[in-house]
């Protein structure tokens, strides 16, 4: 089924109405989809090579939205969100992580670095936009994360395969997963520091 999804999203990267699918996709996935936005936006960016930029705004705009949807069903629909843990086996662990977070202490911090490596790295996006609103974390800090975290990740995608081409693009396939692991760590680490610094 996920290759099926995964090929039918990849031609809608050739479609006339490509930024609008993107929209879709980029919303969905941060909910329920399974396929990452990333298999659109670069074939777009190098078919579309002075686009971008606007490709990459339009997948972390909705994809950023798609998180808020997200965090809405976690929050309002418990039990639609316990399903969609369910289908992709994280249930137990959502269930603990809720346990854990709502017992205070460095829980903020933990789930504020965890939060950004999941909307910067392929880690399914959706599991942790739903287990934010189950554990009703701060939506505005929500909010900003998201927007930062996929915006660095598809500007990335976007421009590396915009500049160039089939290359940049078999290197994410191959490389990408243990260099945005590496980046994200090194971010957050980086963010930590500084916050423990002036406060």
């Amino acid at each position: 089924m996920f290759k099926e999804l995964y090929e039918k999203s990849l031609k809608l990267a050739s479609h006339k109405s490509s930024n609008f699918f993107l929209a879709i996709i980029s919303f969905i996935e941060s909910s329920f989809f399974p396929i990452p936005p990333d298999v659109m936006i670069a074939p777009m960016s190098i078919a579309k090579k002075n686009d971008y930029l606007k490709i990459f705004f339009i997948a972390t705009i909705f994809s950023t939205l798609g998180g808020l949807f997200g965090y809405f069903i976690g929050s309002l629909f418990t039990n639609n969100a316990m399903s969609i843990m369910e289908f992709y086996g994280y249930e137990e662990q959502a269930a603990n992580l809720k346990q854990q977070l709502s017992s205070g202490g460095g829980a903020f911090s933990f789930w504020l670095g965890t939060l950004f490596l999941a909307g910067f790295t392929p880690i399914p996006f959706k599991l942790f936009t739903i287990t934010s609103g189950l554990i009703n974390f701060n939506i505005f800090v929500f909010f900003i994360i998201c927007i930062i975290s996929r915006g660095l990740r598809f500007f990335i995608v976007a421009f590396l395969s915009a500049k160039f081409g089939d290359k940049a693009v078999r290197f994410i396939e191959k490389k990408g997963t243990m260099w945005s692991f590496i980046i994200g760590i090194v971010l957050v680490a980086i963010a930590l520091i500084i916050y423990f610094i002036f406060n």
